[in-house]
Formats: C-alpha cells, sequence, structure tokens
C-alpha cells in the first residue's frame, strides 16, 4: 500500500555529517564486509545481489513501506505512482508450463487485436513461449509506447493458433472503475486507487451523473490502497470550501512538514455524501475519508480503515535507484492521526521473546479529538466509520479454490459451454442450481492444497500433546472425534462455503463477458453496505442526526 506525498528531497547537512562520527565508522564498516565477502567468500557471490541485500537489510527493521526500488522495477513503481505504462494493456496468468490472458483492458491494444481471457501465449517475438513465466513474458510484452510486439496465441474459443502484431501504447489504468445511478437520484463512485490525475476522472464521473438527476453521492473507497497525496486533497476538495485544511504532514527533516488545503472550487458543498471504506481502506483513502468526516461532510460508512497514517516520499539514489522512504506522518483535521501501527518499537514479544506481531497503539496512548461540529473522533486505529457494519470475510476455502485457478478454470469452461446460449445482464446474473451442481461435479477428484485453520489447530495440538506427554489414549480419542466430526473435506466445504464461492464464480464468469466495469456493477447487488448508505442519504432527517450527534463512542 502506497502512501501519497509530495516530492520531497532529503539531505544531510555537512554540520550533520561531521558530528555523526558513528555514521561515517558504520559505513565503512559496510563497505569493507561486503568487499571482504566478494574477495575471500568460499563460493562466489554476485556483486550485484550483495549490494541489492545490503541496502534492502538497512529498510528491512524500518516500517514496510520505506523500500529500495532499483532501476529494474521503475517500470512498477511508475505504474504504481501514475497508472500508466507502456505495453498491450492487459493482466496476464501462469497456466502451467504456460502464460494466458487473464484480462484484456477495455479498450486497449491488446482488446483491439481480439485477444480473450484463456488466450495462450505459445510465442513473443518469435520466441517458443512454453516455460516461460508471467515475468518473462510481461518484459517482453511491456515497451515504449509506438512500437510493436509480435505474438502467437491459441484462441480459447476457437483452438486455432494465430498470429498478430500489436502496437504498445501508453496504457492507463482507470482509477474509476464504475460509475452509475444506484437508486433514486443516488449516484455511486467506485474509486480503485491515488494515482497521478485520477481525480480528474472522479470530476468527470460528478458531471455525468448530475446529468442523469443524482442529487446525493456514494464515494467507494473499499479497497483502495491509497496513492498520490495531492490527489486526496484534490477529491476532498470538490466536496468542501476552497481553502480548507484537509491534511498536514510532521516530519523530521527538511521540506517534510507542510499542510495541505483545497485550491479549486468546490463541486457540491451541500449534496449529501456517503463514503464507503473498509479494512482495506488505507493512506491516501483515509485521508479522504477521515477529512470529510472530521469536517462533518460526509457519513463515513462500512468497516474501520486500515491505520496508515505514514507519508513516504520517493528519493533519488543513483544510477536510476529511487529510495521510497517514509518521511513524516499526516495529521487530518481535528488534528489525530489514524496510524494503527507502531513501527518504531519494532515487533512486540512475550517474555519468552516470541515474536506476536506488530506493536498496535497501546489504548493509553489513544487520543481524543473533535470534528469540525464537535463530534468525538479518536486516532491511533485508522478511521472508525458513523456507521459500523460487520466485516465480511472469505474464508480460507474459498481462497484456495480462486488461488489454486479452480473458479477460473471452471469460468472457462462455462463460458466456452454457455458461449451462444447464455445472455448475461450485470445486476441480474446469477448461477443456476443447475450451473452449481456443474461445478461441484468439476471439483468431483480434484486435489486442493487446503486445510482449514480448526484441521491445522487440530493437528498442531496432537504434535505439541505428544512432544509435551499429555497425549493419553484418552485425549488421543477426543482429538480423533473432533477430527472425525470436523469433516474437512472438499464436498462438505463446497456446501457450507456455497454462497461465497458461487459470488467468486459469478464474478469471473461476468469478467469473461463485460470486463471489470461488469464485475464491478455485478456485486453491486446485495451489497449491504451500499445499502446502508443508500438507505441514510434517503432519510435526510437521519443523514443529518448522523453528522450533528455528539455521542459517538469508541469502539
Amino acid at each position: 500500500m502506497s502512501g501519497g506525498a509530495a516530492v520531497v528531497v532529503l539531505g544531510l547537512g555537512s554540520a550533520a555529517l561531521q558530528n555523526d562520527f558513528a555514521l561515517g565508522q558504520n559505513v565503512e564498516i559496510a563497505v569493507n564486509v561486503m568487499r571482504n565477502i566478494f574477495l575471500y567468500y568460499v563460493d562466489p557471490v554476485d556483486p550485484d545481489a550483495l549490494g541489492k541485500g545490503a541496502a534492502a537489510g538497512m529498510v528491512a527493521g524500518l516500517d514496510p513501506y520505506t523500500e529500495l526500488i532499483h532501476a529494474d522495477e521503475s517500470e512498477d513503481f511508475e505504474l504504481m505512482t501514475t497508472g500508466k505504462y507502456g505495453g498491450i494493456g492487459s493482466v496476464i496468468r501462469q497456466k502451467g508450463e504456460w502464460v494466458q490472458i487473464a484480462e484484456p483492458y477495455e479498450g486497449s491494444p491488446a482488446a483491439r487485436a481480439g485477444l480473450d481471457i484463456g488466450d495462450t501465449f505459445l510465442k513473443v517475438e518469435g520466441r517458443d513461449a512454453r516455460g516461460m513465466t508471467t515475468g518473462d513474458v510481461s518484459a517482453v510484452l511491456k515497451g515504449d509506447p509506438g512500437t510493436n510486439v509480435t505474438i502467437t496465441v491459441r484462441k480459447f474459443y476457437t483452438g486455432e493458433e494465430q498470429t498478430i502484431t500489436v502496437r504498445r501504447e501508453v496504457i492507463s489504468v482507470p482509477a474509476v472503475t464504475w460509475f452509475g445511478m444506484v437508486a433514486d437520484s443516488v449516484g455511486y463512485i467506485r474509486y480503485a486507487e491515488f494515482t497521478d490525475g485520477s481525480s480528474d476522472e472522479i470530476r468527470g464521473a460528478i458531471g455525468a451523473l448530475k446529468t442523469r438527476g443524482m442529487r446525493s453521492l456514494v464515494l467507494d473507497l473499499r479497497g483502495n490502497g491509497g496513492g498520490i497525496m495531492q490527489e486526496a486533497v484534490k477529491i476532498a476538495g470538490m466536496f468542501v470550501p476552497r481553502g480548507t485544511e484537509v491534511v498536514s504532514m510532521r516530519g523530521r527533516g527538511e521540506g517534510t512538514s507542510k499542510t495541505y488545503r483545497t485550491e479549486s472550487e468546490p463541486l457540491e458543498l451541500a449534496m449529501p455524501l456517503a463514503v464507503l471504506v473498509d479494512g482495506y481502506s488505507a493512506s491516501a483513502a483515509e485521508i479522504v475519508a477521515g477529512a470529510l468526516q472530521d469536517l462533518d461532510r460526509a457519513v463515513v460508512t462500512g468497516q474501520r480503515t486500515f491505520g496508515k497514517g505514514l507519508v513516504q516520499t520517493p528519493v533519488p539514489v543513483g544510477f536510476g535507484s529511487v529510495m521510497k522512504i517514509t518521511t513524516a506522518k499526516y495529521y487530518i483535521p481535528s488534528g489525530r492521526c489514524i496510524q494503527a501501527i507502531d513501527y518504531s518499537q519494532g515487533p512486540e514479544t512475550d517474555s519468552t521473546g516470541v515474536g506476536r506481531g506488530q506493536r498496535a497503539i497501546p489504548d493509553s496512548l489513544i487520543g481524543e479529538f473533535r470534528t469540525a461540529g464537535g463530534r468525538k473522533v479518536y486516532d491511533g486505529g485508522g478511521v472508525m466509520p458513523d456507521i459500523r457494519l460487520g466485516q465480511e470475510y472469505n474464508s480460507r476455502f474459498a481462497i484456495a479454490l480462486y488461488s489454486e485457478g479452480l473458479v477460473d478454470d471452471f469460468a472457462d469452461r462455462w463460458s466456452l459451454d454457455n458461449r451462444d446460449s447464455r445472455e448475461i445482464a450485470p445486476r441480474t446474473f446469477a448461477l443456476t442450481d443447475d450451473d452449481w451442481a456443474g461445478f461441484t461435479q468439476f471439483m468431483a477428484g480434484r486435489k486442493l492444497d487446503y486445510e482449514s485453520a480448526t484441521g491445522s489447530t487440530l493437528y498442531h495440538l496432537r504434535r505439541v500433546a505428544e512432544y509435551e506427554r499429555y497425549l493419553t489414549p484418552e485425549v488421543e480419542a477426543m482429538i480423533d472425534s473432533l477430527s472425525a466430526r470436523l469433516k474437512d473435506d472438499t464436498a462438505t466445504n463446497l456446501a457450507v462455503y456455497r454462497d461465497e464461492i458461487t459470488g467468486l464464480v459469478e464474478d469471473a464468469i461476468v469478467l469473461r463477458r463485460l470486463n471489470r466495469r461488469g464485475v464491478t456493477e455485478h456485486n453491486l447487488a446485495g451489497d449491504k453496505t451500499l445499502d446502508r448508505a443508500i438507505e441514510v442519504l434517503h432519510d435526510i432527517s437521519e443523514y443529518r442526526k448522523i453528522l450533528t450527534s455528539r455521542d459517538t463512542e469508541r469502539k
């Protein structure tokens, strides 16, 4: 998850270098260690790998967001910050010895060339693609816009081989994945990430929705991991007066402390607004949600956000490499910082030294703050929604089905079998009982690398009890009885988790017919968080009561 920040160049003044003898001493030691390993280690050592490992080691103990990005990784960094790259515009996946098209972006060169999900790469630029990884193929497909790449694929729907030449373009991954009307007078925008210029997509979507009769808006930031801070300020500025403080940064280095205020005239100062968040809403997404909450401008709905209150700044370090370093914490208008983990203390351990994971901000240090209208809000643990709804999790079994490609395999087969016989409407498409029976038959006899957490716990309980000599016949019989009752088999799990598996399969099928926008629209049906937001937006008295109530509690 990337933190948005202005580009700030950091440096150490000469006085700092002169006074910090320990720094110079340790730099010299590190260089000597690397040189001696390269010269004297018993086996040959790649100096490039050695240097990268040393650099990675220096940042490893700081926080998960500070990292060194080498020159050969610059394309991925550019995509993360700009949402753009040079290529044909597709997601690819590994399938055994081959690489396949997993998703051609709508309107991309790949889509215009007729590439479909499931098409298999046989050759790329004349090279046999058997045995290539997705990284190998991606390296060939990406390149300077305006250049060509020639590929041979086996078409999924016909099985025919086809050689095509595709002209690379600047591929811009949309930040707004779908927008439309979701209820009478209620508009909806799904916003995926804060990349350079992505606020313009929000602005355009709002304009289009107003022509369709929108009088209130749902801005969906669920799953949005953040990005560029300035884009967050621009988006918040669409709903609050010009000159309003949205976020401030506070850091140690020169130029790392700054306050950001809105610079443009707002689009809508009074339109009722709901912002949807979940545990994967982070960084810039939390700035938008938290600022609009602090300013009493939107009803935040969903689950507690991730809690990333740290700012990263890209700093060039030479030879095309960039260090993405945490330079500041950010604070939203009430004065709170929503950072949930204290990385400065290192991982928490118990009395035996066993790690317990990262340290959460302790309750004793949680501070109470007030919104513009006097409502209580708190720091130290993400943005707590005004309307809190239960988190919905995918089971480990459903995740295993998806990660091992079985959902995609069935969706491929279904799409092939029903290509000319089934129409799909995004908001109404649903698997039939016959479709589900086909999926369970498809799964029969297939091995799945899966064990439930309960089954794993029982296995380890048996091993620990044996090691500690507690595994008496009575205890062993009890564990055996629990294991037998668990019925941790594929057929049982398919029945238990049918609803969420059905959702994954439906999404995969809709993707093959209607692209990513169709999947987003399909998921609106039965979305409890969205439904609750719409309900509040339709009840203006409840909406106003939420934004003026001072009886909030931290939970």
